[in-house]
């Protein structure tokens, strides 16, 4: 990748620009049989929408926070990069109430109802569906995303050296993240072309490094699995060689 990228968007960037038709994000959900894949192409189509939608029709400002209220999903990854290019704080699993805005799944909206500014649903279902109901003081991503604009580009320059996401009580500019995505890349061994396969969630650093950012920093992909403890042994060694995995953070 290169060497000048200092925020994640900036790290998408180069992936597009190097080779667009390659997988970057392959997930499964074990508990649904789910499989979504994305190349960096129609991935970053995904980061461009949800980034005109957040600094379009939410009104997002470089520095506010977001409360992300979502589990470790490919939804959630086009999140964290929409955020990184519009320059706003991805507070994951932050608190609500002291969020500009939220983003959440279905399964923690009355936590995300404490927020005072704009809130947004996700279903989670397959193929991004969105909900049968939208609901009740909420906007419904799947139905706000489709009409955006494909191609993004920032109202304020993003500064790198500025807060880009916190996690587990710990915040991290943009520069900071993409340093130590690039520090886990080499401790785990990720080249261009690697393809990592992990079941962590997206509550902690490891979890957001193994499942985005170092694959995005190493210029390879990742093959994330939600609810991978329903999959078995004999079923996770198919994954492993179908999905022609070379690295694993289980």
């Amino acid at each position: 990748m290169n060497s000048s990228d200092r925020t994640p968007a900036d790290l998408l960037r180069s992936a597009l620009s190097a080779d667009p038709a390659r997988p970057l994000v392959t997930f499964y959900d074990d508990a649904t049989g789910e499989r979504v894949e994305l190349s960096v192409a129609t991935f970053a189509n995904w980061v461009a929408k949800t980034a005109n939608l957040l600094q379009g029709d939410l009104a997002a400002e470089p520095g506010d926070r977001l409360a992300l209220l979502l589990p470790a999903h490919w939804q959630s990854a086009v999140w964290l990069l929409a955020c990184s290019s519009v320059g706003v704080v991805a507070d994951v699993q932050g608190d609500p109430a002291a969020a500009d805005l939220v983003v959440t799944g279905p399964d923690t909206l009355e936590r995300a109802r404490a927020c005072r500014g704009e809130r947004v649903a996700l279903a989670l279902r397959p193929l991004g569906g969105r909900f049968p109901q939208a609901p009740e003081g909420f906007a419904d991503y799947a139905v706000e995303v489709p009409s955006q604009g494909d191609r993004f580009a920032p109202f304020a320059p993003v500064d790198a050296d500025a807060p880009a996401l916190a996690v587990g009580g710990a915040e991290l500019t943009g520069a900071q993240l993409v340093a130590r995505a690039r520090e886990d890349a080499g401790t785990l061994g990720l080249v261009p072309g690697s393809r990592l396969l992990t079941g962590r969630t997206y509550d902690t650093w490891e979890g957001l490094s193994t499942g985005l950012f170092a694959p995005l920093a190493a210029g390879g992909s990742v093959v994330l699995c939600r609810h991978i403890g329903q999959l078995d042994a004999d079923g996770l060694a198919k994954r492993l060689e179908s999905e022609r995995v070379t690295n694993t953070a289980v």
